[in-house]
């Protein structure tokens, strides 16, 4: 087990529907600002909002990105989600197994190197220099 800073996070969110979450998922593994989204089953949450006490089925899901993202993270997740005031919350890893570690930081990067190795990939190869010039 390694320790590392808190480079490495897992961030908790909340959903209202399996459908929500599976799309925040999705979008979160898909644009690399997380590296895996776990998604819990429904469970209860209570909660005080606008001066009441509420009941309400939820999902949690567990986003285990970098600190780097989380601003780009929180960005989208607010843009997509149906909450006025959606969970965000980011925990730090304190520890994590090496390989784990390398796993999480190759797959969840900041979106401008997102942008770059999207663009790597689909940049068509350079021409070939012509002998002589």
């Amino acid at each position: 087990m390694a320790e590392v800073n808190s480079a490495a996070i897992v961030v908790l969110l909340t959903a209202g529907s399996q459908e929500e979450a599976s799309r925040l998922a999705e979008m979160l593994v898909g644009a690399h600002l997380a590296a895996c989204v776990q998604i819990m089953p429904q469970m209860e949450s209570v909660y005080r909002w606008e001066g009441a006490v509420h009941r309400a089925p939820e999902f949690l899901l567990l986003a285990k990105t970098t600190a780097a993202c989380f601003d780009e993270l929180e960005r989208e997740v607010r843009s997509l989600h149906t909450y006025d005031t959606p969970e965000i919350v980011a925990v730090p890893i304190t520890h994590v197994s090496a390989p784990y570690f390398d796993w999480l930081m190759s797959n969840a990067f900041p979106p401008l190197v997102s942008r770059q190795a999207a663009a790597e990939k689909s940049a068509p190869p350079p021409p070939a220099a012509q002998e002589g010039q």
